[in-house]
């Protein structure tokens, strides 16, 4: 599976805001290239909370398991919460370096996030699923928010 699928399937959800930075741009170097997904219908990036779902295209100073450095490799990051977290890669195999599989992420595993390296055929639909679930995870957070707080949704 490439990252364009994977793109074109993340920006066609109600209300998806992607910061993809860019060189030149006014992010950090090293996050250029990468992806960061948030349920944001006013096209505002989010100030106070993290993305749900992420895709990383390098290796960073404290995460470079994944072997992201070499030719083709990136990865996918997604925010499933620890109980989805356990089901996805239960009786996962390989290292924090295979391809195609649900892992723990290498640095957020504990707090209910997932990867997988280069998705592809055994991944695809339960990678897809799981990215729906997270953007309407966060809608419902954004929205839970504003409702207490008494802004529109």
């Amino acid at each position: 599976m490439t990252m364009e699928r994977v793109l074109a399937e993340v920006r066609d959800f109600d209300g998806v805001l992607e910061l993809a930075p860019e060189p030149g741009s006014e992010y950090p170097e090293i996050s250029w290239g990468d992806h960061y997904f948030y349920y944001a219908p006013d096209g505002v990036v989010p100030i106070n909370r993290q993305p749900y779902a992420t895709i990383v295209t390098k290796d960073y100073p404290d995460d470079a398991g994944s072997r992201l450095d070499d030719p083709d490799r990136w990865r996918l990051n997604i925010h499933v919460g620890p109980k989805a977290a356990a089901e996805l890669v239960d009786g996962a195999m390989g290292g924090s370096d295979a391809a195609d599989v649900f892992l723990p992420h290498p640095l957020y595993g504990d707090y209910g996030w997932v990867c997988v390296v280069n998705p592809g055929a055994a991944t695809l639909d339960r990678a897809l699923a799981a990215l729906r679930d997270a953007h309407d995870d966060d809608r419902r957070r954004v929205e839970r928010r504003r409702s207490a707080s008494g802004e529109n949704a």
